[in-house]
């Protein structure tokens, strides 16, 4: 206690991070608040022509939204400035995620929930920002780690949190949207927009200054920093789309027990957000190597796993990877982008992490349909991982060479 005591007071700027921790949670908590209940919305809507396609399309618009809309809401936050639009994407995120609740045509629901997206690029992408604005590079990394934690906790209040409301009425889950209202509140009391750091030298009045290299978008490091991103999404969401093909292929179909398998390993998310600060007083390149070596193991030991057991002992590694992905690739990003750039650069980031959830499945499942099967999908997808690790390996120990004394 009294450790967690000292690490809790070495942090600065608590209210600021705890409201970052929780916002950050906003864009995941729109999809996941929203599966337990869509068979409930099958039903209700089954007089409506292929509602059985139409509403799972509208449970995952919103990602489709913020994969478009991401780069853009980074240009208006470096032009406009974080906070107001934080505010503003919040309080509009409350309003349109419970308008459903009041509706009954299945259209306009879809419209409500690609304009949710619309809230959701802006807070991610701002979120992202301002983690990066508000803390220097360790306190940066600790921060990122507790929303690495955090999450995962949250989605299992979530879930029961919709169960109550869903078990009211079949809408009902759109009320839990409200809780973007008091996260409001919190912003509107903690959040203050950063201030631009000072240039090294102010120009001589009357004089002309051209445009120098530092006041021009890094165009290359952004499709770097996207094009990275866009990898390793769709080696994130590999599992969570088809592990229940991969459990069925053992023989493991009934639902409940396909939960009670990956109930343990699922815990081992946390863990990876702590490998992240572990790893973190390393390079960059290290930090994605190891994660990308976690992911290899653990989505080929899935794919050669021939029993119960051994398919938990690759889950445990593969989740272990999951958890620490995320904080690293975000830490990564903010690191290659000024404070005139941040908020286009983490935009670029957010659309790319979210097409990769699009991505993901038609990839995985072309490969699973050349192979024969999803295990088979796995294995693949893990040696490519491995590859990508063994490559970022030798790019920290490049760097390591050049940065050490001669």
């Amino acid at each position: 206690m009294q450790l967690v005591r000292k690490f809790y007071a070495s942090l600065t700027l608590k209210p600021q991070g705890l409201t970052m921790i929780v916002a950050g949670f906003l864009p995941v908590f729109a999809i996941i608040a929203m599966f337990p209940v869509v068979a409930a919305m099958i039903g209700h809507f089954k007089d409506v022509p292929d509602a059985a396609i139409r509403v799972p399309a509208m449970v995952t618009a919103p990602g489709y939204a913020i994969a478009v809309l991401a780069p853009f809401a980074g240009l208006f936050v470096d032009r406009f400035g974080r906070r107001p639009l934080l505010l503003a994407c919040t309080f509009f995120y409350g309003i349109v995620g419970t308008a459903p609740f009041f509706l009954e045509n299945l259209d306009v629901i879809f419209a409500s929930r690609l304009l949710l997206g619309v809230c959701e690029a802006g807070i991610l992408t701002i979120v992202n920002t301002l983690i990066a604005d508000y803390w220097e590079d360790r306190e940066r990394r600790t921060w990122l780690m507790l929303q690495g934690m955090v999450g995962p906790l949250f989605q299992s209040l979530v879930f029961l949190l919709v169960a109550a409301v869903a078990a009211w009425r079949w809408n009902g889950s759109f009320l839990v949207y409200l809780v973007a209202l008091p996260i409001f509140a919190a912003m509107y009391a903690f959040i203050y927009e950063p201030r631009q750091p000072e240039p090294a030298a102010l120009p001589t009045p009357g004089t002309v200054t051209p445009p120098t290299q530092a006041d021009r978008f890094p165009l290359g490091m952004a499709f770097l920093v996207g094009g990275l991103t866009l990898f390793s999404s769709v080696l994130y969401y590999v599992f969570i789309v088809n592990g229940s093909i991969a459990w069925a292929e053992m023989g493991v179909t009934d639902p409940m027990a396909v939960s009670k398998a990956t109930f343990i390993p699922s815990f081992f998310i946390l863990a990876g957000a702590v490998v992240f600060r572990i790893v973190s007083r390393f390079s960059n390149a290290a930090q994605i190597a190891t994660f990308l070596l976690l992911f290899g193991l653990g989505l080929a030991g899935i794919g050669l796993a021939h029993s119960v057991l051994q398919m938990q002992v690759a889950l445990v590694i593969q989740q272990t990877g999951a958890g620490m992905a995320v904080p690293a690739l975000i830490a990564w990003a903010q690191s290659k982008f000024s404070f005139r750039h941040r908020g286009r650069g983490m935009g670029v980031w957010t659309s790319c992490f979210f097409l990769g959830q699009a991505v993901s499945p038609v990839l995985v499942g072309l490969v699973a349909r050349h192979l024969g099967s999803m295990q088979g999908a796995f294995l693949a997808a893990g040696v490519v991982a491995l590859a990508a690790a063994l490559a970022g390996g030798a790019i920290a120990l490049r760097h390591k060479a050049v940065l050490a004394p001669a």
